[in-house]
């Protein structure tokens, strides 16, 4: 029999308490990583760099890594990125340098605090080329207009699975990527009795005026299942038009008449704050965000350099749009932002450049009604012939490349929600101090359908090939989405543009030879 001492039994009383208390402590979980609930995206992909966008879950640091490896697990990169807080949304960006040419790369994006990380997001994209590669890549515009938001019961933004299965090279976003004054509703009844079912979150419940709305406006096209796949392997360039603030929008124009704005009522504040949320939530990247700029250009390779003008924030107001002389208030792209344009025009040596405007150069687009009865114009063209008003800044463009022998140039446009593609030359104009030139339009990518509108004489237009809606505002389900594509042959340079439906199918093409 052991005999045990009172301090053997009092040690043992010590360690069964302690035990005991040790059991009964909950165990606490270490914290998890901050997510990426949106995904994250990849954009404006230049000569040996690219830009990657994303959201995350809390306050953290974005971190990218990025290979050829597709399993990245060789040769990784790793680029440590900004700190995401309340005031960016949690969002932000990472610009890729050092780019290999040509070549397809893979990226992994986390967010990262204290070490710890959540589920990465993984992507790939290929990068800008060398002269050996052929460039293909696409563009539209529209998403989300007109009360046709994401019924996943039909499938959601179909357009971007179009889109996805066409493998583009990246994607040229040309404006109206949201549509921030035109709320959802559930349900949405056709007058053949078929019901059109929206996914509706707060943001989109009412017109947004807040900051956090307008986020909530772009974080709403995340939720689609196509958009994020999309995103996956296309990057995407964006471009800002009326609909990122509200319809017809220009600076200054006023909010009154509207009864849906309550919460504000200074445009300036509406124009400031939608600004904002356009750069948090897009992957514009380089000097363009440094210097907090939508107008940019980018470099792709030796065959094509794409120019992105902004025609939104330093445009006149609505009117008339029949001033014989130039001044403030027939500005379109501004003077120093036309001066940018043409600078860069001259200095580009690639064979093809591309301007990727979200308004085309002539069709004619009315606004509302002014005193006088006569529509106000929202675009360039005016309905009369000589130019002017704002087609004074088209003019002198125009008459810049004539004059500094810019060859192959194109306009790639939507803006309409129809597609169409039209030659201009001076042999039909009524201004004839320019080349001919080719512009396209696509879209509506994910909304209303309408068209046509007339064309304005005055730079030449014809009306080569047109696909206009078959009723007012047709859904996405009549089969009436489309975009558009551009093929550059390294070998010869030769171009050929097509426009595409939501079965990929191409409706109709142009082929171009390049000028020397």
């Amino acid at each position: 029999m052991s005999i045990l001492s009172r301090r053997t039994v009092l040690q043992g009383l010590v360690v069964t308490a302690a035990a005991g208390c040790a059991s009964s402590r909950p165990r606490v979980a270490p914290r998890p990583g901050p997510e990426l609930p949106l995904g994250a995206q990849v954009g404006d992909v230049r000569g040996g760099a690219a830009t990657v966008w994303g959201k995350a879950s809390r306050a953290s640091r974005l971190v990218v890594e990025w290979s050829e490896d597709a399993r990245l697990l060789r040769g990784v990169t790793r680029v440590e990125g900004p700190l995401l807080g309340a005031a960016s949304d949690f969002t932000g960006v990472v610009d890729l340098s050092g780019l290999p040419a040509g070549r397809e790369v893979h990226v992994r994006v986390l967010a990262e605090e204290d070490g710890r990380t959540g589920e990465a997001w993984q992507g790939r994209f290929l990068t800008a080329p060398d002269a050996t590669r052929d460039i293909c890549f696409a563009w539209s515009a529209d998403v989300c207009g007109q009360g046709w938001g994401i019924n996943r019961e039909w499938g959601g933004y179909r357009g971007y699975a179009a889109l996805r299965a066409s493998r583009p090279d990246f994607f040229l976003h040309v404006g109206d990527a949201i549509y921030a004054d035109n709320p959802l509703s559930p349900e949405v009844t056709l007058p053949d009795g078929r019901v059109w079912r929206n996914l509706v979150t707060p943001a989109k419940s009412k017109v947004a005026e807040t900051l956090d709305e307008l986020r909530g406006n772009f974080a709403y096209n995340f939720l689609d299942e196509s958009l994020r796949a999309f995103a996956r392997e296309v990057p995407i360039s964006y471009q800002w038009d009326d609909h990122e603030v509200r319809n017809n929008w220009y600076p200054g124009r006023s909010l009154a008449g509207d009864p849906r704005y309550t919460q504000v009522s200074d445009e300036g504040v509406l124009g400031a704050r939608a600004r904002q949320a356009f750069f948090e939530y897009s992957p514009v990247g380089g000097a363009a965000r440094a210097e907090g700029r939508i107008h940019r250009k980018l470099s792709y390779g030796p065959r094509l350099d794409v120019f992105i003008p902004d025609v939104r924030a330093f445009r006149g107001p609505n009117g008339l749009n029949r001033q014989a002389q130039p001044g403030p208030d027939t500005a379109f792209l501004g003077r120093a932002q036309l001066d940018g344009l043409k600078e860069a025009l001259a200095a580009s040596t690639a064979t093809w450049k591309v301007i990727a405007t979200s308004m085309p150069l002539g069709l004619i687009i009315p606004d509302a009604k002014l005193p006088d009865g006569n529509p106000a114009m929202e675009g360039w063209a005016n309905g009369e012939g000589v130019p002017l008003g704002r087609e004074l800044e088209l003019a002198e463009l125009l008459s810049f490349i004539k004059a500094r022998r810019v060859r192959n140039v194109l306009f790639l446009t939507a803006d309409v929600h129809y597609p169409a593609m039209h030659h201009y030359h001076p042999e039909r104009a009524r201004f004839r101090d320019f080349e001919p030139f080719w512009e396209f339009v696509a879209g509506p990518l994910h909304a209303g359908t309408f068209g046509p509108n007339a064309l304005d004489d005055t730079f030449g237009p014809e009306v080569r090939w047109h696909r206009p809606s078959t009723m007012v505002n047709a859904a996405p389900w009549e089969g009436q989405q489309y975009y558009g594509s551009v093929r550059i042959q390294a070998a010869t340079g030769a171009l050929t543009v097509a426009i595409h439906d939501l079965t990929g199918q191409a409706l109709h093409q142009v082929e171009l030879e390049p000028q020397a």
